[in-house]
């Protein structure tokens, strides 16, 4: 499907195209990314019009720090659906998004998803919210280790695990018969023999203070901030969009489906993320060329 064809959407999805260019051409705009990003790179979200809804809720930091149980539980579930999140690429969005970094439009990149898209796509200084699924780290000496290592040491204590049958959830998540989570193997911690974890903010944690702290430092110094792919269910990401409203820093929402920030934004795009923002930073390009 064209680009244009994509793009056949309302009136309204129209003219928060227009704001959302003007925006761009300004410079120094902030991008705050969720879920919604990345589901064109074939993972799964949990809200929006592609979202898979939970069949339970998600693990709490307590629940996994408290339960041997809990953690094997995890592990086998991650270990199952980490092919997807080892395998997929960033998609035309995080080129877009990319693009407009280099060129001096996009400031600053904010991301609540883990998936490490945007870094793939080449936004090295993207600042990652929640962690990242791609490093593990162990709750008693906080060595941090690759994910890959980590998976070749769970590869090597449940041989033939993964070709179990197991239905992809997203946050490299997936969905196994209790007989397989019950005889899972989990690894420990290299140095210590600890609890290793994904270096990740699970529900029930916080957030790190310095990194929220820079994250108010970059929507501050920002000149518009704008959101992709997120709900803003979750205050993680809203906070961020109150602050600039309060500072009356423009902002521009491309996200299918409602969003718990629409009434703060100065423009609204409901249309399929990768081809707007690849319209968007084609006509910034345009603009941006000497006659």
């Amino acid at each position: 499907m064209s680009v244009s064809a994509t793009l056949d959407g309302t009136a309204a999805d129209a003219a928060g195209l227009e704001t959302l260019v003007r925006l761009l051409a300004g410079r120094g705009v902030v991008v705050l990314s969720g879920a919604g990003l990345s589901t064109e790179s074939g993972i799964l979200d949990y809200r929006g019009a592609t979202g898979s809804r939970r069949r339970r809720p998600p693990m709490t930091y307590q629940e996994f720090t408290g339960s041997e149980a809990a953690r094997r539980r995890y592990w086998a579930r991650s270990h199952a659906g980490w092919r997807t999140i080892a395998g997929a690429e960033p998609n035309a969005g995080h080129r877009a998004v990319e693009q407009l970094r280099r060129s001096g439009h996009v400031s600053a990149v904010i991301t609540q998803n883990v998936d490490g898209l945007h870094r793939a796509a080449g936004t090295r200084t993207a600042v990652e919210l929640h962690g990242g699924l791609h490093r593990v780290v162990c709750l008693e000496c906080r060595r941090t280790s690759a994910r890959e290592e980590l998976d070749s040491r769970l590869e090597a204590l449940n041989g033939g695990f993964r070709d179990a049958d197991a239905a992809a959830r997203p946050d490299g998540d997936a969905e196994l018969p209790q007989e397989l989570v019950d005889g899972f193997r989990v690894a420990p911690c290299r140095a210590c023999g600890g609890v290793l974890k994904p270096d990740v903010v699970f529900f029930g944690e916080s957030v790190p203070e310095p990194r929220v702290r820079r994250c108010y430092e970059l929507v501050d110094a920002g000149q518009a901030l704008v959101v992709l792919g997120s709900s803003l269910t979750v205050m993680s990401g809203l906070r961020f969009v109150r602050r600039a409203a309060r500072a009356g820093t423009p902002v521009a929402i491309v996200n299918q489906g409602a969003t718990r920030g629409d009434d703060l934004a100065a423009a609204r795009i409901g249309l399929p993320l990768g081809a707007v923002l690849t319209e968007a930073a084609r006509r910034v390009r345009a603009a941006a060329r000497p006659v």
